[in-house]
């Protein structure tokens, strides 16, 4: 496990598929995370997903769960590493209403972004977000995440086109805040 100040990263259990279905399938959460139509995906397919998460050396996934109550609200993770070019791309949800912008994705990405900095020892970190997602981009700003680029008009949402952004925080810059 790797603990943050408001939270912890744990490999997923079986336990989890319930809450990991209820939290990713919600309408919010699938606009936010799937590039392309937000499809709904039944609890077999959570639970399938859930079996099937690797640690590989090129994907990590983790649960997040609170240190105040031990509850489970949400996942993050690698999901490329790209080890001739030391870049690791990555991906966070926080499922639970209760705790979203309460500084929980904050502390996750960042708690996140130190393992893979200290034991996986990549040189960036990077991430797409959708432009209408202020939030989060607030939430990786803070992080210490960069703008990098903008790929125009690549996402389709509620009847008009969105850009995705492009984010990336370097090894220095993140060791050094």
């Amino acid at each position: 496990m790797y603990f943050g100040e408001k939270i912890r990263l744990r490999a997923y259990e079986k336990e989890d598929a319930e809450l990991a279905h209820k939290y990713f399938t919600t309408p919010e959460t699938r606009k936010n995370i799937d590039i392309g139509i937000p499809y709904p995906i039944s609890l077999r397919e959570e639970e399938k997903w859930l079996e099937t998460a690797v640690r590989d050396g090129e994907c990590y996934t983790f649960a997040i769960e609170t240190l105040e109550d031990s509850k489970y609200i949400g996942g993050c993770g690698i999901n490329n590493i790209d080890r001739k070019n030391s870049v690791a791309t990555v991906g966070i949800s926080i499922g639970d209403e209760e705790y979203k912008g309460k500084g929980y994705g904050t502390d996750a990405m960042k708690t996140l972004v130190n393992f893979i900095f200290n034991e996986v020892n990549v040189n960036k970190v990077k991430l797409n977000v959708f432009s209408f997602n202020e939030r989060a981009i607030k939430s990786y700003e803070k992080v210490g995440f960069k703008k990098e680029g903008v790929l125009r008009q690549e996402i389709y949402r509620f009847g008009k086109y969105y850009d995705v952004i492009v984010m990336g925080i370097l090894k220095e810059e993140f060791l050094n805040k």
